[in-house]
């Protein structure tokens, strides 16, 4: 027999937050940006692991900035290479926790990153007030510098090599 809780809002607290987390990763999926800023709050307690080389992870604070995160993502990386699978989908009242696995190709290097993910979520009043990112920054790093951390050293490198070849 299932156990049923003596407060009824506390089942629908958690409807809501699964019901706002479902709407935001099909947001994602379908690269719907005015529905995330929608989603959304005003003020969100924004956490990724700053990392100076991925140009789309930065400190945000506010619902447009964080939706913007994912028009950066996208003009960062190959949209055909990009994977995410979700292994793991938990919700207590307001706050949920999402656990995958990610992918992904950098445009610029044409290098893949790769890892596991965890993404805690919480829902006040039919919006996300928390998005904290747990991932593998240091795949994702590495996916967005080339061998010697400067695509145009590189490219000089490889042009000075082709001349003493010839």
């Amino acid at each position: 027999m299932p156990v049923k809780s003596a407060d009824p809002t506390v089942s629908s607290i958690a409807d809501t937050t699964r019901h706002v987390v479902q709407e935001f990763l099909a947001a994602r999926v379908a690269g719907d940006i005015e529905r995330l800023v929608a989603l959304f709050a005003d003020d969100v307690d924004w956490l990724l692991a700053e990392n100076p080389a991925v140009p789309w992870i930065r400190p945000r604070s506010t619902g447009v900035e964080c939706a913007a995160q994912f028009t950066e993502l996208a003009e960062h990386t190959v949209a055909e290479d990009a994977r995410a699978s979700v292994d793991t989908f938990l919700v207590d009242g307001t706050d949920a926790v999402l656990m995958g696995h990610l992918s992904g190709t950098v445009r610029e290097t044409g290098n893949s990153f790769e890892g596991p993910f965890a993404l805690r979520l919480t829902v006040e009043q039919g919006r996300i007030t928390r998005h904290h990112l747990y991932e593998n920054s240091v795949s994702i790093a590495a996916a967005c510098t080339t061998v010697l951390g400067y695509k145009d050293q590189l490219v000089e490198i490889e042009a000075v090599a082709a001349v003493l070849d010839s």
